[in-house]
């Protein structure tokens, strides 16, 4: 897969992010498995991953500050 931005070769990774859910929250998803660019860092989620993220953010207290999950225990 080649990179949208820079056109190097993406490479699959486990990876920590951060997600701002809100104005309040942020999330930080460890061992996160994405495509990570060689050359410019840029990053992309597979379609499954990011429907996990997705049921993930549902799931988090929207009034917390900042919170950590482990992106396999929650899958």
């Amino acid at each position: 897969m080649k990179c949208h931005v820079c056109g190097s070769e993406m490479n699959s990774i486990i990876t920590n992010l951060p997600f701002k859910v809100n104005d309040l929250t942020i999330v930080i998803l460890r061992d996160l498995p994405v495509y990570q660019c060689s050359n410019c860092s840029e990053y992309l989620l597979a379609d499954y991953v990011l429907k996990q993220v997705e049921r993930i953010f549902d799931k988090v207290n929207q009034n917390t500050e900042i919170e950590i999950i482990k992106y396999a225990e929650a899958a």
